[in-house]
């Protein structure tokens, strides 16, 4: 994953447990002070929020106990890896898209962020600027010559 990948989790990691989990320690006790608790809806809302924080909690330890943090300003390559900033050429419509290309969790197309393991990101693995590449999509397939390769 990359730096800003880590801060992400690190950033979602406190939330959750500064801010979430006591926010739903305190709905549960909230809920246990309307009494009868097999028949509390809230109470059991809450028990149900809470399962999911601390699962979400551990999911996040977890995944950055394991994760391989890139930083990207140190890569020397005029190559398309991990963490290259693309910007693409639609050799049909002359659309310029940009991309990057980073870790599972980071991805989010709104933002031109695909997944290294994605099929998009799988086709311009390798390839330099300059190169045509033709990706195949849902749709079909789309030609683009690689404009720019760069890392940040």
């Amino acid at each position: 994953m990359t730096i800003q990948g880590k801060n992400k989790l690190n950033e979602e990691l406190k939330h959750l447990k500064t801010i979430e989990r006591p926010k739903v320690i305190q709905e549960i006790a909230t809920a246990r002070a309307h009494g009868d608790l097999s028949e509390n809806a809230e109470y059991d809302a809450a028990k149900e929020k809470q399962a999911f924080i601390e699962g979400r909690i551990k999911e996040i330890e977890d995944k950055l106990a394991r994760a391989q943090v890139v930083d990207t300003t140190q890569i020397r390559t005029d190559k398309i890896v991990f963490g290259a900033i693309i910007q693409l050429k639609d050799l049909d419509s002359e659309e310029i898209k940009n991309y990057s290309i980073v870790g599972t969790d980071e991805a989010d197309i709104k933002q031109g962020k695909i997944s290294i393991e994605s099929p998009v990101a799988r086709q311009l693995l390798n390839k330099r600027e300059g190169d045509s590449v033709t990706v195949r999509v849902p749709k079909g397939e789309i030609e683009y010559e690689i404009l720019s390769v760069k890392y940040e």
